[in-house]
């Protein structure tokens, strides 16, 4: 697939996004037209009258949780975006990293016991931020075999003893109040979305896209090599320890509210560098846009294809591991991502 110009791209995905939503707003056991949403949405604006029951439906339950899913998407993708592009790796994510499941152990002992929201989002964000040190440190000290092999295969080591962690609070949970919930929170879901979750998580998944923003174009300048960037005066060690961490409060911010959601940083990225090639300030908005729809439409199969809500985790397995099947065996996939 020829790769095409970033402008273009960026606006055809905007508007995708926001059919996706106002489709997405509609569907339910309570059908509202894609006019009468936007008619909803206008009146809200601009202050003018709105059905009750519409009202109700749309900004109280849908749109939430539209909100919610655009906010995961985007955050999981860019932060998978920003690990594969740091680390020169299209297989690195916050998953192969354990950055998922050490904000994931975080968040469940916070769930244990029985702390607000922002508290448990601090916690995954401690324990997500530590598990990357953990991991980085191990690569470092075994980089004979190579950097980044050994950088997915401590990922892959911390993060298997940070799920184990996880069981053993399972086994210590309340098993009629709280193993129930720690054990849907950890498929992934949406269903308990509230707007004060969104106002506590929204702020710093900005504040953790704004380095990644501001430093795109060095990020895109580190993907060529360690040697390269210094050649062309990019601080390597600086700029790879800020992009660390802005991934991580992204990633550690939505897991703290969404739970486990799996293969997102690691296949959208690649359904972006498809699109735009492989250079981080292209990558970044295209991921975002490809992850927030991809999102919307995955939490709306989950809450309306059977009579129980089908945890996302369970739909984002099935259809990224055929996604990702299908582009390791595209001819080419890999001088796509060595391309410019």
């Amino acid at each position: 697939m020829p790769i095409l110009r970033v402008t273009p791209v960026v606006a055809g995905l905007a508007i995708l996004l926001l059919v996706v939503v106002v489709s997405a707003a509609g569907i339910g056991p309570y059908r509202i037209a894609p006019g009468d949403v936007v008619a909803a949405i206008a009146a809200w604006i601009g202050g003018g009258h709105i059905d009750g029951q519409i009202a109700a439906v749309l900004f109280q339950v849908r749109l939430p949780r539209i909100a919610a899913a655009i906010c995961v998407g985007g955050a999981l993708s860019a932060a998978g975006a920003a690990y594969q592009s740091l680390f020169r790796n299209p297989l690195v994510s916050p998953d192969i990293l354990g950055v998922s499941q050490g904000a994931g152990f975080g968040a469940v002992v916070g769930i244990l016991f029985g702390l607000p929201v922002a508290m448990i989002q601090a916690l995954g964000f401690v324990t997500g931020s530590l598990t990357v040190i953990l991991v980085v440190t191990l690569a470092w000290s075994l980089r004979q075999r190579g950097d980044i092999l050994m950088l997915v295969l401590s990922g892959i080591v911390v993060g298997a003893l940070a799920a184990a962690a996880i069981s053993l609070v399972k086994i210590v949970a309340d098993p009629y109040a709280q193993l129930p919930m720690i054990t849907y929170w950890l498929l992934g879901s949406l269903a308990s979305i509230r707007p004060d979750d969104i106002a506590v998580v929204a702020p710093t998944v900005a504040i953790g896209m704004i380095p990644l923003f501001l430093l795109r174009w060095r990020i895109s300048v580190l993907s060529c090599g360690d040697d390269d960037a210094r050649a062309l005066g990019v601080d390597v060690r600086r700029t790879r320890q800020i992009v660390i961490v802005a991934a991580t409060l992204i990633t550690a911010s939505v897991v703290a509210i969404s739970g486990i959601i799996g293969w997102v940083g690691l296949m959208v990225p690649h359904l972006a560098r498809l699109l735009v090639g492989p250079r981080f300030d292209r990558l970044l908005p295209v991921s975002i846009l490809i992850g927030a729809a991809f999102m919307v439409v995955v939490d709306t199969i989950a809450r309306t294809a059977a009579t129980i809500e089908i945890p996302i985790g369970v739909l984002t397995a099935l259809v990224g591991g055929g996604l990702f099947v299908w582009l390791m065996t595209r001819r080419g996939s890999r001088s796509i991502w060595r391309r410019e």
